[in-house]
């Protein structure tokens, strides 16, 4: 059956652009932790919002020293969530544990709060033995099947059709599971992204669409990426549900989250969410905003820390205390000092899982490629110096 109205016919040319549509942003609490007037609290026990708050401060914690050990040349490269933890941390907060989790490189609250461990980070962090994708991605490429989470993929927006495609299979199997992915603004301007929603939009699957709209794709600004209000009207287009809310907001995003996931798993029925947020940090340790935004852009936004807000709104409901927050930052950044330092000097993977896991059996020319590496690394060992020493017990 056709889903286009034909019912009303005109005589002349009506021209329609949307400039009268303006879709609203979802607000629960102000930055002292107030509700707004006629806002109505979600349904939040003590005890989770307190984990909620402390993947939060977890996330802000390893984001600065791992930034730090990046400057220091310990890490290659880094790339930080500040200033979009409640985003970040407050969908992952909204689903079920075994909700897929399809997300782009700055989510690590997500996976924080699913309970990913600090060693867990570092390993990857590190490339070393223990790192689960064998070093075979640059840092901050995080995956865990345990955790229902999907390997990050570097190509923008890759993800995103690859959740459509999950998401059918869950509705296939009718296991009441729904797949989140998770994207910027400057994603959404890939042709992946419409194919994506189209395609979920036809098929009706259980997927929400979640995108961090944090004002820059790397030194692009929102104004100079598209004309539209926002990335939440391009779902209409696709006859989909779309919700606008306040990405610094954790109650906020958390109760628009909780009531997409209802929509996407009890009707099929997929889900926009444009989370409206603000990225305080660099794109990535080889970016630097100043030559594309200034300081006092970035200290209004500072003004509106989302960790603050949610601080203040636990305090309010005497959860939380000044001592509370000085014993977890003292303990979250000590215990992050002590992982890193366990889990630097472990060895890295060894060089021949290079090429497994990929053909059953690696074919010639692969083989090939790694003697070759092997050679070169054998002629130039002191640029090596972790894998060269391992070359002969490999």
């Amino acid at each position: 059956m056709s889903t286009v109205n034909r019912d009303r016919v005109v005589h002349r040319p009506e021209f329609v652009r949307g400039d009268e549509l303006q879709i609203p942003t979802y607000k629960v609490i102000k930055q002292d932790g107030s509700p707004y007037k006629g806002a109505e609290i979600p349904k939040l026990e003590q005890a989770k919002a307190l984990k909620i708050y402390k993947a939060m401060v977890r996330t802000r914690v390893l984001d600065e020293r791992m930034l730090a050990a990046q400057r220091q040349g310990r890490l290659s490269f880094y790339m930080q969530s500040t200033g979009e933890e409640a985003t970040t941390v407050g969908f992952a907060a909204a689903l079920e544990d075994d909700d897929m989790i399809m997300a782009q490189y700055r989510e690590q609250g997500a996976l924080v709060y699913r309970g990913f461990s600090l060693e867990e980070f570092m390993n990857q962090l590190f490339s070393n033995e223990l790192d689960y994708g064998k070093g075979r991605q640059m840092p901050i490429h995080y995956g865990s099947s345990d955790l229902h989470y999907m390997t990050i993929s570097s190509p923008l927006a890759t993800q995103i059709p690859q959740a459509t495609g999950y998401a059918y299979g869950q509705k296939l199997a009718g296991d009441k599971r729904c797949t989140v992915t998770v994207f910027g603004e400057g994603a959404a301007s890939e042709g992946d992204f419409h194919a994506a929603l189209n395609m979920a939009a036809v098929l009706k699957v259980p997927v929400i669409f979640l995108c961090r709209n944090n004002g820059y794709a790397i030194s692009t600004p929102s104004s100079e990426q598209f004309a539209a209000d926002g990335i939440a009207p391009r779902a209409l287009g696709y006859r989909m549900h779309a919700i606008r809310v306040d990405g610094n907001d954790l109650l906020a995003v958390y109760q628009a989250m909780k009531e997409a996931r209802e929509l996407a798993v009890e009707r099929n029925e997929p889900v926009l969410v444009e989370a409206m947020s603000y990225r305080l940090a660099a794109h990535s340790s080889s970016d630097d905003p100043s030559g594309y935004r200034s300081k006092k852009e970035e200290a209004r936004w500072r003004e509106k820390d989302p960790l603050i807000r949610f601080r203040n709104w636990l305090q309010k409901q005497q959860w939380w205390d000044e001592k509370q927050e000085k014993t977890l930052l003292d303990s979250e950044r000590e215990q992050v000092l002590k992982t890193m330092k366990a889990a630097e000097p472990l060895d890295v993977c060894k060089l021949d899982e290079l090429i497994t896991d990929v053909y059953d059996e690696p074919p010639a020319l692969l083989k090939q490629q790694l003697e070759d590496l092997k050679v070169h690394i054998r002629k130039y060992p002191e640029a090596y110096p972790k894998t060269s020493g391992r070359l002969d017990h490999d």
